[in-house]
């Protein structure tokens, strides 16, 4: 069992050595910039593509452990994505650029958005073209989530512990309508204690080098 552990270990500093590094803090903010403006229905599914597979700053690892973060944290998921991505590369100074360009340019749009909302919004041509937004931003959620599954192989849960907590956690929220707080605090705790037991037997299985 240590071997493939060791292996995967290889694989994934061998990636981590090939990744680039922003230029600077105008880097990151024009960098969330685009992000933000891409991301309509939501900038978590262009942010893995952008982060990860364009600007190679962050493996698909990295990347869900920085999302698995955000998400138990308060505020918004991407604002704490690109809170926690500026201040990995640029401490105070990049966080405070990845969240600039996050908020800066899409509020104006924003707001234009909303002026033109309020007046257009009982158009039945609108309505149907936001409704249409609403089934694209549903599959590039599940999209992104395809694409980040392969992660859960180095998961130290293993596959099937994965997906049962992450099925447990959509019946719970979706299907039995419960606080979110409470679930995400009971299954987070379960997992992470499950986590841990099972580095932990896996510490003590591998042989000393």
């Amino acid at each position: 069992m240590s071997e493939p552990a060791a292996g995967a270990g290889r694989v994934g500093a061998a990636n981590e050595s090939t990744l680039a590094v922003p230029a600077s803090n105008k880097d990151l903010f024009v960098t969330f910039t685009f992000l933000a403006l891409q991301g309509f229905g939501g900038v978590l599914a262009v942010a893995q593509r952008v982060l990860c597979e364009q600007k190679r700053w962050l493996s698909k690892e990295q990347f869900v452990d920085i999302l698995a973060l955000a998400q138990v944290l308060p505020g918004p998921n991407v604002c704490n994505v690109a809170l926690m991505i500026g201040d990995r590369f640029s401490g105070w100074r990049g966080a405070f650029s990845a969240l600039a360009g996050m908020m800066s340019v899409p509020l104006v749009v924003v707001l234009i958005l909303t002026v033109l909302y309020a007046q257009y919004s009982g158009f039945p041509m609108v309505a149907g073209a936001l409704k249409g937004m609403g089934a694209v931003s549903a599959g590039m959620i599940i999209g992104t989530a395809l694409k980040l599954a392969p992660t859960l192989k180095q998961n130290p849960l293993g596959v099937p512990a994965c997906a049962g907590i992450g099925g447990a956690m959509f019946v719970c929220v979706a299907l039995l309508r419960w606080p979110l707080v409470w679930v995400l605090l009971a299954l987070g705790v379960l997992a992470c204690a499950a986590a841990a037991r099972r580095l932990k037997q896996a510490h003590q299985v591998s042989p000393s080098p």
